[in-house]
């Protein structure tokens, strides 16, 4: 690769970092949960039911199932979702009301920390252009 590409790379890997750390910070400071707990409650508040299979969480967040297991273990813990056994081998994992009010509450705070950190420095032709490269690169790697 040419000293420019490289230098491109670089930015776009340090701008990732730096987002994403923002906003788990802004997550942890703002409700008390960690993103991958947030990626678990969202996950589960789009359920028509707020619940769903382990293994079914597990294939939506793209998480070994025994990250999801020990995720889980951590947040029954704090409350946040219980396990329930469905009949046999298959366990299902919802949200409890704390979880519920934690995740209706963060989703709104954690869209405008994506809109300000996120979309706000965008011009509209810069919204564009990230969009239809982020799809090239979806259908280069997941056809």
């Amino acid at each position: 690769m040419e000293p420019g590409e490289w230098a491109l790379w670089n930015d776009w890997m340090r701008a990732q970092r730096l987002l994403a750390r923002e906003l788990d910070r802004a997550l942890q400071r703002d409700y008390g949960i960690s993103k991958a707990e947030f990626s678990v409650l969202v996950t589960l508040h789009q359920t028509p039911k707020d619940r769903l299979r382990v293994g079914e969480l597990a294939e939506s967040l793209g998480w070994e199932k025994s990250r999801v297991a020990h995720q889980l273990t951590r947040m029954e813990q704090r409350e946040l979702v219980e396990r329930t056994d469905s009949g046999g081998r298959r366990i299902d994992v919802g949200l409890t009301a704390k979880g519920r009010d934690v995740v209706q509450q963060a989703i709104g705070g954690h869209a405008e920390n994506i809109r300000e950190y996120f979309f706000e420095p965008l011009t509209p032709e810069q919204t564009d252009a990230i969009q239809a490269w982020s799809r090239q690169i979806l259908d280069r790697i997941e056809p």
